[in-house]
């Protein structure tokens, strides 16, 4: 009897584990599946609200801060005559809900405005930095209230990537948290990325298009489909080695055996750094996004057939997904994998033309397009 019992005991537990075990694979199952759900997007309506007595001109960026806040920059100066006394300021502050909250810029004393507002960044610590295109050399940093801070980079200086000290046309910035360090997309005029010291300003590298040293002169771009290829690449594929096992990325390729130009084209428009120390750039008139290490060093690229403007990360804490403005289409891609996963095009308007990107803590997308402003996609697939 005793040893029914423990049979009995032993059958039991065994029974118990394999319902738990199979509670478990479940669970693995959904999360799996959850986190493979490919992220999908409906546009929101009357986004956002200016104050009646503004006329807001073209848009050019925008950005999410550590409350869900929208940052926009727009260009005042491209409004008629009859409508600049009603511009409003470059730089407008809304909530997560799309109220007006605050709004500053221009020209003062102490720093040089850019002629051609670009770009708008809010880096961890809550600065917010802008950079031009109309023949700028520098970016600026100011506090949340619009007091200045800092400036690198003067007007009126040799147009060179050589230079240490100045820009010229920087189209996107990124503070990386853990070196604070800028790292600027430099990016209309010059074509390289270059790297600050977030608080002193103090220059620490730069580098080209496959971490090569980047030239005065560039040579002729690739633009699948619009100009013909330089070298066969066929669109919306990675041109180097798969990741390696684990998840680690791809080991670097050396530059001469990768297709696609040795340099950046024009421009080199936005730059972003992933948790896992990646940076990520937008090279748009080569039709293309390269992976690099913190240091410069190549580690892989994703040709999209379009014209790559903005980036953006999933808010995630792997950041599973890269979001690529490719033109008139969000481009979903598998950061790891580089896998294009969407190319939807998406909008309240039927379609989009990206510049930059910004993503909110839910997920959402931001867009600015030149000719209509922002949009806000709500993310539908959370």
């Amino acid at each position: 009897m005793r040893k029914t019992f423990q049979t009995i005991a032993i059958l039991s537990v065994g029974i118990v584990a394999m319902i738990a075990g199979g509670y478990r694979l479940l669970e693995e199952t959904a999360s799996a599946q959850a986190v493979t759900q490919i992220p999908k997007f409906r546009a929101e309506g009357s986004w956002p609200k200016l104050p009646s007595k503004w006329i807001m001109a073209i848009v050019s960026s925008t950005w999410i801060d550590e409350q869900d806040h929208l940052w926009v920059l727009q260009r005042p100066n491209t409004l008629s005559a009859e409508e600049k006394p009603k511009a409003a300021p470059p730089v407008l502050e809304f909530d997560a809900e799309g109220n007006f909250i605050q709004a500053w810029g221009g020209p003062g004393a102490g720093y040089d405005w850019p002629e051609t507002e670009h770009g708008i960044y809010i880096d961890p610590k809550g600065f917010v930095w802008i950079g031009g295109n109309g023949n700028d050399d520098q970016i600026l940093k100011f506090t949340k209230a619009g007091k200045f801070v800092m400036q690198i980079g003067k007007g009126g200086q040799k147009k060179t990537n050589a230079d240490t000290k100045n820009l010229w046309e920087p189209a996107d910035v990124f503070v990386y948290a853990k070196t604070n360090e800028l790292f600027v997309a430099d990016g209309y005029g010059n074509k390289r990325i270059i790297v600050f010291d977030a608080d002193t300003g103090a220059f620490k590298r730069m580098w080209g298009a496959f971490g090569n040293v980047p030239t005065d002169r560039a040579p002729a771009p690739l633009r699948p489909g619009i100009t013909g290829l330089a070298m066969p690449a066929p669109p919306l594929s990675t041109a180097t080695a798969p990741p390696r096992a684990g998840g680690a990325p791809p080991e670097a390729a050396a530059p001469k055996s990768a297709p696609g130009p040795q340099q950046f084209g024009d421009p080199v428009h936005s730059v972003k750094v992933s948790n896992d120390e990646l940076v990520y750039v937008a090279d748009r008139t080569n039709s293309r996004v390269q992976v690099f290490t913190l240091d410069g060093k190549y580690v892989n690229q994703l040709f999209t057939g379009g014209s790559p403007g903005g980036l953006a990360l999933s808010p995630d804490p792997q950041q599973q997904f890269l979001y690529i403005g490719d033109g008139a289409r969000i481009l979903v891609v598998d950061r790891k994998t580089l896998k294009v996963l969407s190319d939807d095009r998406f909008g309240k308007r039927g379609s989009v033309s990206t510049h930059l990107l910004a993503v909110d803590s839910k997920g959402n997308i931001y867009t600015t397009e030149l000719d209509r402003g922002t949009q806000k996609f709500i993310s539908v697939s959370r």
